[in-house]
Parts: structure tokens; C-alpha cells; sequence
């Protein structure tokens, strides 16, 4: 079985990288990535508006977004891949590319998990944050741009790396509606060798396995890295206290 699948390796490596290209569409490893990455890259200020909303004091933005988060990332993922091929075409009369509509549905689904994850970052700062620098005379939505949102952002960037992961393992839907990520391109060797599907498909399993490991240990090794800035801000000495003279000699 293992020189089945080193042949395999050997024999299918090219479309497992980069699908039928030159020749056809960029498939394989790499629609894969870039797929999973600009899902990411637009998922990402999405997030922060919804996070936003859903910290918003006004009911008539905060309970529409909240709706809209819940319904979502209640949702089976597959059943807003289907609705966005079946339905877009339908109400908009355009053939769209199979990768744009499942472009367009992981930054809708991934937006909506990201913004809880934003949410939360926000939230564990604590009130004293803003008012501090609303007192130094920031607006709300200055005090967001300038002191919370880096906070809060680099706090969860672990966060973030594991919904990639997670989007990574997601894009593998979009075989269904004949996306040529590396999932499409194991089918395709699949059915040329018709007798080998558990070694083509131990390939695929291994090589999701590798990157999501790796992204994984990433996000592992900056938590802690987190951790030990955070405790060492903790642990910087406080201003030296006056001594009791100087304290008593100072006019009230």
C-alpha cells in the first residue's frame, strides 16, 4: 500500500498542487489556499462591522445583526453553499463561477463566526478601557479604531488562525458545486485509478492534516506568546510610593 500511494505521489503530484493549470482553471493545493485565505482576508472586516453592531446600544442595529449571526452559524455550511449556487443565479439572471459563490458564502459563514470571535475579544477588555479614552476625549468610534480594536484584535489573533483552519477543512464542500479546490482533484485521480480510493484518499487526508497541524501549533505557539506579554505587563513594577513625609508635607 505504500508504494501505491508514493506511485500515486508521484504519478498525480501536479494535479494535486495546482489542478488542471496551465491547461484548465488553478485547481488543487493551491485554489485550496487561496480559496481558504481570501475567505479570511474578507471575512475579517466583516466581522469587525457585525461585532460592532452587536455591541451597538441601539436595539434596531443590534438585534437585526444578532439575528442574522445566530441564523448563520445555525446553518449547516453546505446548505448556504447550495442556496447561494441554486439561488443567485435565479434572482440575479448571471452565471456565477462556482468559486466566487463559495468564495462569497465562507466570508458570509466565517464573518459570522469571526464576529463572536471579535466580539469576545472586545468584551474581555472590560468598560474601564472606554472610558478612559473617552475621558482623554476620544469619540466612541475613535476609542474603537485607536485604543480598543488593537487590543482586543491582537488579543484573539490564535482565534483568527483557528478559524482558517477551520475554513480550510470547509472549502472541501465546495467539490459539490464542482469547485477544483485539492478535494476535487483526489476525486479526479480517484476515478482515473478506479481500484485505489482509500490510497488517494489517505493522500488528501494527510496533506489536510499537515497544514491544519501546522497552522494549529502556529496559533499554539502565539497564545503562549500572548500569555507571557500579558503577564509580564502584569508584573511591571508600579510607580514607587511617596514616603510618608513627602505624603504628609504636601499641601491638601
Amino acid at each position: 500500500m505504500i508504494g501505491d500511494i508514493i506511485k500515486i505521489i508521484h504519478d498525480y503530484w501536479l494535479l494535486l498542487l495546482v489542478g488542471q493549470y496551465p491547461n484548465g482553471p488553478l485547481g488543487g493545493l493551491a485554489a485550496t489556499l487561496i480559496l481558504s485565505v481570501l475567505a479570511i482576508l474578507f471575512a475579517f472586516p466583516v466581522s469587525i462591522l457585525l461585532a460592532l453592531a452587536r455591541l451597538s446600544k441601539s436595539p434596531f442595529l443590534r438585534w437585526p445583526v444578532t439575528a442574522l449571526v445566530y441564523f448563520t452559524r445555525g446553518v449547516p455550511l453546505l446548505m448556504l453553499v447550495l442556496w447561494g449556487y441554486f439561488l443567485v443565479p435565479l434572482l440575479t439572471g448571471a452565471d456565477v463561477p462556482s468559486f466566487i459563490t463559495m468564495l462569497v458564502t465562507l466570508v458570509v459563514y466565517q464573518g459570522a463566526f469571526l464576529s463572536e470571535v471579535v466580539r469576545g475579544g472586545i468584551v474581555a477588555l472590560g468598560h474601564g478601557q472606554m472610558e478612559a479614552a473617552r475621558a482623554l476625549g476620544h469619540s466612541y468610534l475613535g476609542a474603537m479604531r485607536y485604543v480598543i480594536l488593537p487590543q482586543a484584535l491582537y488579543n484573539v489573533i490564535p482565534s483568527i488562525l483557528s478559524v482558517l483552519v477551520s475554513t480550510i477543512k470547509d472549502t472541501t464542500l465546495g467539490y459539490v458545486i464542482n469547485v477544483p479546490d485539492l478535494t476535487f482533484a483526489a476525486n479526479q485521480i480517484n476515478n482515473q485509478l478506479l481500484t485505489q480510493p482509500f490510497q488517494v484518499f489517505f493522500i488528501l487526508a494527510a496533506v489536510y492534516y499537515v497544514i491544519c497541524w501546522s497552522l494549529t501549533r502556529v496559533a499554539t505557539l502565539l497564545e503562549r506568546r500572548i500569555a507571557r506579554k500579558r503577564a509580564g505587563t502584569a508584573a511591571q513594577p508600579r510607580t514607587k510610593a511617596l514616603p510618608l513625609e513627602a505624603v504628609t508635607d504636601q499641601p491638601l
